[in-house]
């Protein structure tokens, strides 16, 4: 799945276009590189996501194309 696909499913970002435009500003980067919206999102991958001055680190678990809200937070952890 497409990582800005990713951030809307998982309800990280609210739109998809907004995801797209973090990505081309490069706030988002995935283990360790930042990458561009269409990288291919898979389980396992650890992502930093730049939101002003603060930083969200997460992990990977699962991905899938329909979620319902209350099980978008099971598509990923929160890592210190």
């Amino acid at each position: 799945m497409r990582l800005d696909k990713y951030l809307k499913v998982s309800r990280l970002i609210k739109r998809r276009t907004v995801a797209n435009e973090a990505c081309d500003a490069g706030r988002v980067s995935v283990n360790g590189r930042t990458v561009k919206a269409s990288y291919d999102v898979k389980p396992g991958d650890v992502m930093e996501i730049q939101f002003g001055a603060r930083t969200v680190r997460l992990r990977v678990l699962l991905v899938a194309d329909n979620v319902g809200k209350a099980d978008a937070g099971a598509m990923y952890e929160e890592l210190p």
